[in-house]
């Protein structure tokens, strides 16, 4: 695997020591993150199955069903991974779905996903679309899509303040941005049982199964832990152009569903 010279402080992306201090906070904090994902993508859906014991595809479809999907609408799926919300997207029926994201072993997993699908896929439901892409520098025309939907993954990214503006910028009048994220659940029983499995056994059991050494189950409780909260995340998508998301809640305030509508232009 590549360390895109992380050897200053460790061969892995994220050791001990670079997640000693706030992982957001640092300026090579995409590169490490690239190179995690790259490393975990073969044992990626896997993971998420066991881990959040099938309850990721339930919220991917919460989020989905929160966005109202119209046969008319062109969606963009950005962090898409490996597919799994731009899946959930085109079973809506769309007119159309992309997914981007700036990892290639994610997106070579979705699309094999993707051409199995084929075969099974409902009149009007779409063949997804591909294609390597930075959130923060989407190369799309202004105003080209409908919805707009990230889902664990604008704490991934390097300026999420940027990435907001990003899909702001190609969102059409009337569109609606979706975002799905990890909290921190308010219930303190629900949250001593929460903090028990995402920060003392699931790093060390989905590590061992994905025999990952890029410290990415390490990360990602880490990552969760220092990212803005639901509330903060919410003032960022407002102040970045658009509505007051629409909140839910979801399995006792593991994640966030946040659904905001274009604000139309002045």
């Amino acid at each position: 695997m590549p360390t895109h010279g992380f050897h200053a402080e460790s061969d892995r992306p994220w050791s001990p020591e670079t997640l000693a201090e706030d992982p957001h906070a640092r300026s090579d904090k995409p590169d490490r993150v690239r190179s995690m994902f790259a490393s975990i993508a073969g044992a990626y859906d896997l993971n998420n199955r066991l881990h959040s014991f099938g309850l990721d595809q339930r919220w991917r479809r919460a989020l989905v069903a929160a966005c109202r999907v119209q046969p008319s609408d062109a969606v963009l799926d950005v962090a898409c991974g490996t597919g799994d919300l731009t899946e959930c997207f085109a079973r809506a029926r769309p007119a159309s779905v992309t997914g981007v994201d700036f990892t290639p072993p994610m997106l070579d997993v979705a699309r094999v996903k993707a051409d199995r699908r084929r075969p099974r896929r409902r009149s009007g439901e779409p063949q997804p679309i591909y294609a390597v892409g930075d959130a923060t520098a989407l190369e799309f025309p202004d105003a080209s899509f409908d919805i707009v939907s990230i889902a664990f993954g604008i704490r991934n990214v390097g300026d999420p303040e940027r990435a907001f503006s990003e899909f702001r910028r190609v969102l059409r009048p009337g569109g609606r941005l979706a975002v799905l994220e990890f909290a921190t659940p308010r219930n303190p029983l629900v949250r001593f049982g929460h903090d028990l499995w995402t920060r003392r056994i699931m790093p060390w059991t989905a590590t061992l199964i994905s025999r990952d050494r890029s410290g990415a189950y390490h990360y990602l409780p880490r990552s969760v832990a220092t990212f803005l909260d639901p509330d903060a995340l919410a003032a960022a998508i407002e102040q970045a152009g658009f509505a007051r998301p629409r909140r839910r809640m979801l399995t006792f305030g593991t994640c966030v569903a946040h659904v905001a509508d274009v604000v139309p232009a002045s």
